[in-house]
């Protein structure tokens, strides 16, 4: 978790002229849910993530592990495995939830899962794995179909021979 060159704030260097302009600020802990590879069972993870103190702005940044998203409970390898499963292995939501989610839900909530078509949004808006550059339209299982295949394609060549959601959750890896 490196200090970032510049202030996503202000734009101003971290170092100038021999003076550290962002300033460590201690650690703060972080949840992140998903499973740990694809078919083993989902877990809750708690990570330390550093933050920055800005002295030109006063904004403080948090640093995040690459396999974080930003405003996410789920790891971006998570989040592809979902999209995945949904988009291209035809997958319920419910079926998906229970693959990728470790919270239990009951009642009306247990019947889907809204996030789903929320991330495929996200991806085609580029909000989420901008680097895919997936710019599409549709359905939102369609959108995930396409940002699963743009995850998928992004795998390490030693990936390739796997199935999808071994390969888009690889390639999650990458882009994250």
């Amino acid at each position: 978790m490196a200090r970032p060159r510049v202030c996503p704030e202000c734009g101003q260097p971290a170092f100038e002229g021999g003076e550290v302009r962002l300033h460590g600020h201690g650690l703060v802990r972080r949840q992140q849910r998903g499973p740990p590879a694809p078919g083993q069972a989902p877990a809750t993870e708690v990570l330390l993530c550093r933050r920055y103190l800005c002295t030109g702005c006063g904004a403080v940044l948090t640093v995040l592990p690459a396999s974080a998203q930003a405003r996410k409970h789920f790891s971006g390898a998570a989040i592809a495995l979902a999209l995945t499963l949904w988009g291209l292995c035809g997958y319920s939501a419910a079926q998906v939830r229970a693959q990728v989610s470790d919270w239990v839900h009951t009642g009306a909530a247990a019947r889907g899962w809204r996030s789903l078509a929320r991330w495929a949004a996200q991806v085609a808006g580029g909000g989420l794995f901008p680097a895919l550059g997936v710019r599409a339209q549709g359905s939102p299982q369609q959108l995930a179909a396409r940002a699963a295949q743009a995850l998928c394609g992004t795998c390490p060549p030693e990936a390739r021979p796997q199935p999808l959601p071994h390969q888009a959750f690889a390639g999650a890896c990458h882009v994250s």
